[in-house]
């Protein structure tokens, strides 16, 4: 049976963040400039920007607790 090394779970964990981070940040500055930018938006482009916005703080939040806390404790 492969066991991952605490080194991967950290790498794991930053990773996630990471990622939550930039989908938020593309959905704020989606949400911020693209109607600046080109007028009017869509409103399936508004809840694309919303959907970013919304699952990215949520992998930002889940990420480090699920691998830097959880499975190392269940491994």
């Amino acid at each position: 049976m492969h066991t991952r090394s605490s080194a991967e779970y950290a790498r794991l964990a930053k990773g996630g963040f990471g990622i939550g981070f930039a989908m938020l940040l593309v959905g704020v500055l989606g949400e911020v400039l693209v109607p600046i930018v080109f007028g009017s938006i869509p409103g399936w482009e508004a809840t694309l920007f919303f959907d970013l916005e919304v699952i990215g703080v949520l992998t930002a939040l889940i990420s480090p607790f699920l691998f830097g806390i959880f499975l190392p404790l269940v491994e």
